[in-house]
């Protein structure tokens, strides 16, 4: 839908206004901007181009939709979600475990152990620490991984490892390859959006959910807390919509013009695009906005009434409308990078699983009983873990070797652990995940073979696990 099919009032010329426009430019565009522009069609097309025969079991693909809780920092996997009894049989000793990879080597204390308890929870039996009190409550829809692998201790490396694949900054993030495969199922909305922290941005900004050299249509799209959740949305005071009609109406004609004198420019042509998905947001967004359409049981649900949990809560409510809407990816991020716990890990994880587990779990839970959870995705994770030794006091230092994260929905297989790190929580010693591995294991859920997902860069085709050179697996044992 153009520009002109939203000002023209007649069915018969806004069909003649997009006939003449694709005459024009279907030559021009590319089949990516072309698809964004037609719908989500071309896209599905390419979707089932990209899903072929994986390595593994058999698994039918439930996903069509990915909501992503990220956990800036590195949460600290052996206090919440790994227990490991001899980290307080040796608390206050020399590690006995061999040589630790350290950050800051100079900070290096004792074995440091857990204050808090763990209990099983749900028919699966799920060990879970006592923070999260309400994630347990739907343990039964979880697939925890307490193996994952990754290759860095450096926040920025790491973050750009688990969004895009790679080290180095500039790349697609997942979310942008994900809308690039499947498109958005709703015109209106991006199909890729970020709720970001009204507090500020994570580290790493913008690049966390950058679409790279994948053309600029699929790029996150970042909404704000307030009265303006998208910049330069609203109409500005005083102008009828007459007036914005026309005003429309005229920069699309100029839009077009400039394309048509540089028809190679992709960027441009995704370009036209974010501006026309932009003029249809102004009706769509407020609406799917609107939180005082929910109920007060589902407000409650995600601690709405509650000052620690409100704001956390609201975002985790507005992912799931917002997926509810046909947008195929959300992210939800917090400022800086509040897991990382190098001083006072105990207390500043009371605080965090205070504020985030119980509008994760609400999540789950609403997204279950209004029969969206098997075709939604729910990632919880950070860039790393923590080590079993102190830093200085009370603080826990940067551990890329092994980490805990959960899923739900989508086809993961619920009630599961998968994994297992060394007696301390240091390394994971079991069924072993890497970054690449969960990759091409979350692209599988949502119908895409990591290995055919590709897009032409720097003269060959390139992907996002790159599997010739990570050795990027589907691991078949997640799904149910």
């Amino acid at each position: 839908m153009g520009l002109s099919e939203l000002t023209t009032p007649s069915h018969e010329s806004t069909s003649l206004s997009r006939r003449v426009f694709l005459g024009h430019y279907a030559g021009s565009l590319g089949a990516l901007a072309l698809a964004h522009l037609l719908g989500d069609s071309a896209s599905r097309a390419r979707a089932e181009t990209a899903t072929g025969e994986s390595s593994g079991p058999t698994i039918r693909p439930k996903a069509k939709s990915v909501i992503c809780l990220f956990q800036h920092g590195g949460p600290s996997q052996m206090d919440l979600f790994d227990p490991k009894p001899a980290l307080n049989k040796y608390h206050g000793q020399p590690y006995p475990g061999g040589d630790l990879e350290i950050h800051f080597d100079k900070q290096k204390g004792n074995v440091l152990g857990s204050p808090f308890k763990f209990a099983r929870h749900g028919g699966s039996g799920l060990e879970l620490c006592e923070l999260l009190p309400h994630t347990a409550r739907v343990s039964d829809d979880l697939t925890l991984i307490r193996s994952m692998n990754t290759e860095s201790v450096d926040h920025e490396s790491a973050l750009r490892l688990i969004h895009s694949g790679r080290f180095l900054a500039g790349l697609p993030s997942w979310g942008s390859w994900v809308t690039y495969a499947l498109g958005s199922e709703n015109r209106n909305l991006p199909s890729y959006v970020v709720l970001s922290d009204p507090g500020g941005l994570p580290v790493d900004g913008e690049r966390n959910w950058s679409a790279g050299w994948l053309p600029a249509v699929y790029q996150g799209t970042a909404f704000r807390s307030g009265r303006s959740p998208v910049l330069n949305l609203q109409t500005p005071e005083g102008v009828s919509t007459e007036a914005r009609r026309n005003q429309l109406h005229f920069l699309e004609q100029l839009n077009r013009s400039h394309l048509e004198r540089h028809a190679e420019n992709l960027e441009l042509a995704a370009r036209l695009a974010n501006f026309e998905t932009a003029a249809r947001m102004q009706t769509a967004v407020p609406g799917v906005l609107d939180i005082s359409q929910e109920t007060a049981e589902t407000r409650s649900l995600y601690g709405l009434d509650n000052p620690t949990t409100a704001e956390y809560g609201t975002r985790c409510l507005l992912a799931r409308r917002l997926v509810e809407q046909g947008v195929r990816f959300v992210q939800i991020f917090l400022k800086a990078q509040p897991w990382d716990t190098h001083s006072r890990n105990a207390e500043s994880l009371k605080g965090l699983c205070a504020m985030t587990d119980q509008p994760s779990a609400a999540l789950v839970q609403d997204l279950k009983q209004r029969g969206l959870l098997d075709s939604t995705i729910v990632l919880w994770t950070g860039e790393f873990g923590r080590l079993p030794v102190s830093q200085g006091a009370d603080g826990r230092d940067h551990n890329r070797r092994g980490f805990s994260l959960w899923l739900a929905g989508g086809g993961f297989k619920g009630g599961h652990v998968h994994g297992a790190t060394d007696d301390f929580g240091y390394e994971a010693v079991k069924d072993v995940v890497t970054v690449h591995d969960l990759h091409a294991s979350l692209l599988h859920a949502l119908g895409l073979d990591h290995r055919r997902l590709t897009y032409p860069h720097d003269g060959r085709p390139t992907s996002l696990t790159d599997p010739d050179v990570t050795k990027a697996r589907l691991v078949g044992e997640l799904f149910a």
